[in-house]
């Protein structure tokens, strides 16, 4: 059945293309800083409230100018393969070609071209996270509409008009092809080697490329999402999809993103292409002067706002005041209040659990302070630990210890790098994050001077025998009266006590997790 040329459907084009980001300051910085684009919207995820999502576009978020990102902070990096989107083409004049090729040059950004492709000059780059964006210079630029977005450094007649491009790799060029035509009202244009475009009324236009022989793509940081086609109303997304699946059965999934209305599908070769409504639009709750400014949580996240807002990784725009990440031994995270204190706090997280994740209990006894995350280095079933262990639940001493050995390395480390006193600063630990702290303090006397450890045990199998007679520290136990581990708890704070630490041991209505009267407990004593 082709429908290809259904009114309904025939001004279909880009409605938005989304990529995945390991560094959102560095997202930040290319996209704004250099490309120009416009910060339009900033939200939590859909699917996931501690999701960091990031639109750019024009001056007025017009669909087809839009490019996201979803951010997956210190990530894993992805594959570029068959199954999924590749490059991402935007629109220029052709007299703006040689100002980018300056500016790339001035900014230390590597170049290719320009070359012509379909018969229009093309400058290639690739943006931090290694993702190909090609700066395409078109005659007629009246097509695209929308309203260039005014940036410091870029004069009018070169800024970056829309989308120009995204392209596809795929196995199955033909049924592809196919698939994105006969559904979505694109129609198939010129070839241009293993290269065919589909060209649409709006001026966006889908390269899909003949991949066969490559590898598959893998998911991660550095690649493509999907690419998201313009539909005209929510009436022709849902016609879409029946369409679809009574053609051929694939499944489709409807939802209210609140600024638009899309429908989501796998394309015969697996790229993800979603079918996304114009309408209502980013300026349903900011202004055109407010865009980009908010940060928009989802409704059906309402009650984790707050731990969403700890969570999120933070960023600042170009010329604003910022947090310079520095290299240490451990991936971290840095949560920075308006109004900081001179206190600190280095989080470390419990089994299963990652840097952001003690962020939220942090920010509610200590809402004034610093809060420093840490990464274990270890993993376990894909989920990050502070130390390995064994198949038989016991715990690698060798990986302790050399673990224990970069952590002071990082430790000493925190001046220089944030400024943070050590004085002044309190570890905090749960689970194994706790464990992994109890054992620093055993092997590293004089390290870490005030610790607060959630649901301990020991984990060391020998305590080695070490001068304490300068170290001088100061210790929170807080134990679950149910935890199956409560009495290892009590083991370790006679261990601590005896090497001339400090210790107050406070037990809760709890399991092993976290529960409400734990917050009461650690910010009362973080605040005597």
């Amino acid at each position: 059945m082709t429908r290809g040329n259904t009114s309904t459907k025939a001004k279909s084009g880009l409605h938005h293309i989304t990529a995945i980001t390991r560094s959102i300051q560095a997202n930040i910085d290319f996209y704004v800083g250099f490309l120009g684009l416009r910060l339009v919207k900033r939200t939590a995820g859909f699917e996931d409230a501690t999701q960091l999502h990031l639109f750019y576009g024009d001056a007025v978020a017009s669909p087809g100018s839009l490019v996201t990102f979803l951010a997956w902070e210190d990530g894993s990096p992805g594959r570029v393969g068959h199954g999924a989107p590749n490059e991402i083409g935007l629109a220029v004049s052709c007299d703006a070609i040689g100002f980018w090729l300056t500016r790339a040059l001035q900014f230390g950004i590597a170049t290719q071209g320009p070359a012509p492709e379909f018969g229009e000059p093309v400058l290639r780059l690739k943006d931090p996270d290694g993702i190909i964006i090609k700066l395409i210079g078109v005659e007629d630029l009246s097509v695209f509409g929308g309203k260039p977005w005014a940036s410091d450094g870029i004069p009018a007649e070169f800024a970056i008009v829309a989308l120009r491009s995204g392209t596809i790799l795929t196995e199955k060029p033909a049924q592809t092809i196919a698939f994105l035509t006969e559904n979505f009202g694109l129609e198939s244009g010129p070839v241009e080697g293993s290269q065919t475009r589909l060209t649409s009324a709006t001026g966006g236009v889908v390269d899909v490329r003949d991949a066969t022989g490559f590898w598959t793509a893998a998911p991660g940081t550095g690649t493509m999402d999907h690419i998201a086609l313009n539909a005209p109303d929510i009436d022709t997304v849902h016609s879409v999809a029946d369409e679809i699946a009574a053609a051929d059965g694939s499944e489709t999934n409807a939802h209210d993103r609140k600024y638009f209305y899309s429908l989501y599908v796998r394309e015969p070769g697996g790229s993800l292409i979603e079918y996304a409504t114009g309408e209502p639009g980013f300026m349903l709750d900011e202004t055109e002067e407010e865009l980009g400014t908010t940060l928009f949580i989802p409704p059906h996240w309402q009650g984790r706002e707050a731990d969403s807002r700890a969570m999120l990784p933070q960023f600042s725009l170009p010329g604003e005041p910022r947090i310079r990440y520095r290299e240490l031994p451990f991936v971290h995270r840095i949560f920075m209040p308006e109004a900081p204190d001179d206190q600190t706090l280095v989080l470390l997280h419990g089994s299963g659990g990652n840097e952001t994740s003690l962020l939220p209990f942090a920010r509610t006894v200590a809402p004034d302070t610093m809060l420093l995350a840490l990464r274990g280095r270890a993993t376990e079933e894909g989920v990050p630990r502070f130390f390995r262990r064994f198949e038989d639940g016991s715990f690698d001493q060798k990986d302790i210890a050399s673990e224990a050995e970069a952590f002071v390395e990082m430790v000493g480390q925190l001046k220089q790098a944030y400024g943070v006193d050590l004085e002044k600063t309190t570890f905090v630990g749960q689970s194994n994050g706790a464990n992994f702290l109890a054992a620093v303090m055993v092997l590293h006397p004089g390290v870490i001077r005030r610790a607060v450890l959630m649901r301990p045990v020991s984990v060391l199998s020998d305590i080695p025998p070490v001068d304490v007679s300068s170290a001088t520290a100061e210790v929170l136990i807080v134990a679950g009266d149910r935890d199956a581990h409560a009495a290892d708890a009590l083991k370790l704070m006679e261990i601590l006590a005896a090497r001339s630490v400090e210790v107050t041991m406070m037990t809760v209505e709890a399991g092993h997790d976290l529960v409400e009267a734990d917050r009461g407990v650690v910010g009362k004593w973080l605040a005597r």
